[in-house]
């Protein structure tokens, strides 16, 4: 997070949340760290003097300090490409689809089902996260 954060801000300031957007789209959606690991980390930075921030309409704007632009030249250029490598962004898409089309069918029968039709699904969903488990501990 440390070396994302400062390779980022090399660019131009920022804000914590446009931090988080970049990071998400620079490793093309492999990797979009949470504010809980950003604004630590950012304050961690700042109680170090590597970054300033200032309030800017609420927000606070961050920028490298001339230590922590030292620090940054020295760190690599894009540490979130790491999160993306090796990943069969095929079989993501395929796991994807098939999350969003179960969800969709299930919010479908708890809108529009009856109160039987919906324990019905409950039971489909438990039943489905179990065999889950069940092809990890690779069992039938």
């Amino acid at each position: 997070m440390r070396a994302s954060i400062l390779a980022l801000l090399k660019d131009r300031p920022m804000h914590g949340y446009e931090m988080i957007r970049e990071i998400g789209e620079r490793s093309d959606g492999a990797w979009k760290p949470s504010p809980g690991s950003v604004y630590p980390t950012l304050q961690m930075l700042e109680d170090e003097g590597l970054i300033t921030s200032e309030s800017e309409g609420g927000k606070k704007l961050f920028t490298l300090t001339d230590t922590g632009r030292a620090e940054a030249e020295s760190g690599p250029d894009a540490p979130w490409e790491e999160a993306g490598r090796g990943v069969d962004w095929e079989a993501l898409n395929e796991i994807r689809q098939a999350g969003f089309g179960l969800m969709e069918a299930f919010g479908q029968v708890w809108k529009t089902g009856s109160a039987e039709q919906r324990q019905k699904a409950v039971g489909v969903i438990n039943e489905a996260r179990k065999k889950l488990y069940l092809i990890l501990a690779d069992e039938d």
